[in-house]
């Protein structure tokens, strides 16, 4: 917590000096001028007023900048329900294969069987990993995927004419994009209350279920890391009432090879590729969202969508569009293709034993970390959680240090701090996921780190206040 403040990086336009900026266009070797060649209206006549630096002066400008980044390849990052594991590199290799990353999305079916070979392929090893019928490929992110999802459910309510139903319920919970989600598919959001366990509270739920109801969005486990231990009820009960089960998918990394969505009653679910199924992401993509639904709402999945077709010794792929009862297409072209890669190579190269122990594995690395830490902290509830858990900062906000602060000194500790004040049902939460892939010394070595903010907390909280000192800008 004493580091050093290190030196300001410089802007570009405080570098360099006049005449210093390498030459990029000169004249053709035979001396004709570049106005001859372009033309006059294609030159400026004065140049942008940008820096004047030398090629080696730009490119340690951007060194430097690049060092003072924090990813999942410099350490523990445990941000709760963002799963940022680390990525095979086997994973990114394959994904960068020629025949793969030179893809274009207008070449002739007949030239890209082995991509949509594997896509199709994809999709029976998600349906098999998720207890489901169907999958669509295509929505390029978690949201999007919530967001598909949601309108399959409507496009299925309407086939039975059962359009009138228009609320989805929300448990207060749940990430923040599902009630965006159902939002913007043109449902009202009706939120229910968690129990004192931290799961769905039943009479809450009854409460809510009514004529009107579409449907349940629910992540399971939950926000705060609980298995939802009713869900079997909680099915029945949304079924009974004529509505849908939607699965957020964001937790998925818990369950995997344990149990299966459509085995616990979802009728949708969509998946974090990027999450769980080994893709780098953060700062805004890639992503890819797959949106899976049971046997009776495939037929509204949108297009296009992977048929095969027997024609001899081996089948043939093609993409089928003319499906009436589909919602339609929801992107252009056939989704984030390269991401769908990665997938395939991390379930094929796991397999069902491997993601097991995918999902055994995250279970047990919580719950050690959460068994260091719990003397120190407090717990937004008491029970046994699954890959994440979620913390209060309660004790150290009575002592003079706020969440926020703790996040901060974590930053002067070497570590990216966990999700804080989320979610919004607990009181100076840090929500933390620690992953299947970190080691028992880093595991360790962040747990000294929450332990060493807890004391300061106890002991210094002020210093807490102006943290992280350690980083060239400390708070906005």
């Amino acid at each position: 917590m004493t580091g050093r403040m290190p030196d300001a990086v410089p802007l570009l336009f405080e570098q360099g000096a006049p005449g210093r900026s390498p030459r990029l266009l000169s004249p053709m070797e035979d001396g004709t001028p570049l106005a001859d060649i372009l033309g006059p209206d294609s030159l400026r006549t004065e140049p942008p007023p940008l820096p004047e630096l030398s090629e080696v002066e730009t490119v340690r400008h951007y060194a430097r900048l690049a060092s003072l980044n924090y990813g999942v390849d410099d350490g523990p990052y445990p941000l709760g329900s963002c799963t940022m594991k680390h990525n095979p590199r086997v994973n990114e290799d394959i994904a960068a294969w020629p025949g793969f990353s030179g893809l274009h999305p207008y070449q002739d079916e007949s030239t890209v069987q082995g991509a949509l070979q594997l896509m199709a392929e994809l999709e029976d090893a998600l349906c098999a990993i998720c207890g489901l019928d169907g999958f669509a490929l295509l929505p390029a992110a978690g949201a999007h995927g919530e967001l598909t999802g949601l309108m399959i459910l409507r496009a299925a309510l309407a086939h039975r004419g059962e359009g009138h139903r228009s609320t989805i319920i929300v448990p207060d919970s749940a990430h923040g994009t599902n009630p965006a989600s159902a939002s913007v598919a043109g449902f009202r959001v009706r939120e229910i209350r968690s129990g004192d366990r931290g799961t769905v509270d039943l009479a809450s739920l009854d409460e809510a279920l009514g004529p009107d109801t579409a449907g349940l969005m629910l992540t399971n486990p939950n926000t705060l890391g609980l298995f939802e231990s009713d869900i079997l009820a909680i099915a029945d009960r949304v079924h009974r009432a004529g509505g849908l089960l939607y699965y957020d998918g964001a937790n998925a990394n818990a369950v995997l090879g344990r149990c299966r969505p459509g085995d616990m009653g979802f009728d949708i679910v969509h998946l974090n590729l990027h999450k769980t199924f080994s893709t780098p992401h953060g700062g805004g993509g890639p992503g890819a969202g797959p949106v899976g639904v049971t046997a009776p709402l495939v037929r509204f999945l949108p297009v296009p969508r992977i048929d095969r077709i027997v024609d001899g010794e081996s089948p043939r792929y093609a993409f089928r569009r003319d499906l009436p009862d589909s919602i339609g297409p929801i992107r252009t072209f056939h989704g984030n293709f390269g991401v769908l890669v990665r997938a395939y190579a991390y379930i094929r190269r796991l397999g069902a034993e491997g993601l097991r122990e995918v999902s055994e594995a995250a279970v047990v690395h919580a719950n050690y970390l959460l068994a260091r830490l719990r003397s120190r902290y407090d717990l937004a509830v008491d029970a046994p959680v699954l890959h994440e858990f979620v913390l209060t900062g309660l004790r150290q906000k009575n002592q003079g240090a706020s969440t926020l602060d703790l996040a901060k000194g974590l930053i002067d500790a070497g570590f990216h701090p966990p999700t804080v004040y989320f979610p919004l049902i607990v009181r100076e939460a840090m929500m933390v996921e620690p992953t299947e892939t970190e080691t028992r010394e880093s595991l360790d070595a962040l747990a000294e780190a929450f332990l060493q903010v807890a004391d300061l907390a106890g002991s210094d909280p002020v210093r807490l206040h102006g943290a992280p000192v350690t980083t060239p800008i400390s708070r906005p």
